[in-house]
């Protein structure tokens, strides 16, 4: 029987340190983990990549993660991957992203630090949802 490959998440994260345990936690639980540091760099691995599942943070240099958010929706190529928000901005945030019809929503949205558990099971029922719409 032929091995089903690891879903693939990319990890959009600024923060060395945050983005570590975040591979190591999403690896830990059998996932292929790909990072980028800044919104710029995660719309290229996007496109490039094609993950099943996008962490992104929103407060970042140089290319922040609502300007990620739009343009991964504003591209076909990008538009269905589910993006989860992990972010210490504040909750706010959620309801200004919902507020705006340019910027898509977030598949979930996650203040830092995450709960592993809570994380994870939104992660595995998104995959799978995702999975079962293809």
């Amino acid at each position: 029987m032929a091995e089903v490959p690891a879903k693939t998440i990319l990890v959009v994260e600024d923060d060395a340190d945050e983005a570590r345990y975040l591979r190591a936690l999403l690896e830990d639980h059998g996932f292929a983990v790909i990072t980028a540091a800044d919104g710029a760099e995660g719309l290229r691995q996007a496109r490039a990549q094609r993950p099943d599942l996008i962490t992104l943070d929103i407060s970042m240099p140089r290319h922040s993660g609502v300007r990620m958010l739009r343009e991964l929706g504003a591209d076909p190529a990008t538009a269905r991957i589910p993006v989860v928000i992990i972010t210490g901005v504040s909750h706010d945030l959620k309801r200004f992203l919902e507020s705006r019809r340019q910027i898509p929503s977030p598949a979930a949205y996650f203040d830092k630090p995450p709960d592993r558990k809570a994380l994870l099971a939104a992660i595995r029922n998104l995959l799978n949802g995702a999975s079962q719409a293809n």
